[in-house]
C-alpha cells in the first residue's frame, strides 16, 4: 500500500498546490471533529509550512466539536497569519462555524453549510448540544412555577444536575462572546461604511451587528436541529453575513472537488477518523 499512499500523497500536494497559487495563500486542510489534539495537529501542520505567507487559506470540513479546542486553533492561526479565509466544500457544523466565523473570508457553494453554534459537551461518551438541556431545563421550571408540571416531568427535573446545567450557561455566553470578538476583529475589520446610507460605521456598530449574528446563529428554536445545515444562501439572505461563491473564483471550485473527493476517498480505505494537511505534512 505504500507505493500507492505516496502516489495519492502526490495527488494531494499537486491540488492543494493549485489553490495556493490561486488564492496566494498558504493552505492547511482540517478535515475532523474538533476534539482535543487536533489543536496539536494544526499548530505542527502551520509550523512546518517554510516561507509562510502573509495569507492562510483554511479548507475546513468538521461536524463540530469543543469550543475550547476551537479558541486554541485561532489563536494558533493568528500567531502566524494577517488574513485568514476559510473554504467550506461541505459542512462546518456548531464549533465549526465558530471557528469559520474567526476568519477574515468566508468561501462556499451552494452545497456548503454552517451550522447553529449551540456549544457541545461530552457526555457518557459522546457529544451532546448544552442548549438542548438549558432549554429543556427552562421549559420544565416555568412548567414547575406555574403549577402544571406532571410527576413525569418532575422526575426528569430532578436528574438534571444544577453543576452542569451552569456549565452549558457558561459555555453559552463563551460562543457568543468569541464570536462577537472574532467578527468584530477580523470579519468586520475593513466594513467603515453601511451598503444603503454610506454611513461611516462605528466599532460599537460592528459590535451590535456581530451580536446580532451571534443571537441569531444560537437560537436552536429558530433552527430546531443541532444538525440543521444552514446553507448560503440563507445565511446571506436571513444572517446577512458576507460569502464569496469559491466556484467563481479561477477554477477554485473544480479543484477543491477534486481534492476533498481524493482526500475522503483516501480517509476513507485508511479509515482515518480525522486528517489534518499543510504542503508536505500529514496528520
Amino acid at each position: 500500500m505504500k507505493p500507492l499512499d505516496d502516489y495519492i500523497k502526490e495527488q494531494l500536494n499537486g491540488h492543494l498546490d493549485k489553490i495556493e497559487q490561486t488564492l496566494d495563500a498558504d493552505v492547511v486542510s482540517i478535515i475532523s471533529p474538533i476534539l482535543y489534539g487536533l489543536d496539536v495537529s494544526v499548530r505542527d501542520a502551520i509550523e512546518s509550512i517554510e516561507k509562510k505567507k502573509n495569507t492562510l487559506a483554511v479548507i475546513h470540513d468538521t461536524s463540530g466539536g469543543v469550543l475550547e479546542v476551537v479558541e486554541r486553533i485561532v489563536g494558533c492561526i493568528r500567531h502566524f497569519y494577517k488574513e485568514v479565509i476559510f473554504i467550506i466544500p461541505d459542512r462546518a457544523m456548531s464549533a465549526g462555524t465558530i471557528l469559520a466565523l474567526s476568519g477574515d473570508r468566508i468561501l462556499m457553494d451552494y452545497f456548503s453549510c454552517l451550522g447553529p453554534i449551540d456549544p457541545q459537551f461530552e457526555k457518557d461518551g459522546k457529544l451532546v448540544p448544552a442548549l438542548s438541556y438549558l432549554n429543556q431545563f427552562e421549559r420544565l421550571n416555568a412548567k414547575a412555577e406555574n403549577g402544571t408540571l406532571t410527576s413525569a416531568e418532575y422526575a426528569l427535573l430532578s436528574k438534571l444536575d444544577l453543576g452542569e446545567l451552569y456549565q452549558f450557561e457558561q459555555a453559552r455566553e463563551l460562543s457568543c462572546e468569541l464570536l462577537v470578538k472574532w467578527l468584530t476583529n477580523y470579519k468586520f475589520k475593513n466594513w467603515t461604511k453601511t451598503r444603503t446610507k454610506q454611513t461611516p460605521v462605528t466599532d460599537r456598530m460592528k459590535k451590535e451587528r456581530a451580536d446580532e449574528i451571534a443571537k441569531a446563529l444560537n437560537d436552536n428554536e429558530r433552527w430546531h436541529s443541532h444538525g440543521r445545515g444552514i446553507d448560503k444562501k440563507t445565511l446571506m439572505d436571513e444572517i446577512k453575513l458576507e460569502i464569496e461563491d469559491y466556484t467563481e473564483i479561477d477554477g477554485l471550485g473544480k479543484t477543491v472537488r477534486e481534492y476533498i473527493e481524493l482526500l475522503k476517498d483516501y480517509m476513507q480505505r485508511g479509515k482515518l477518523g480525522y486528517f489534518v494537511h499543510s504542503r508536505g505534512c500529514y496528520y
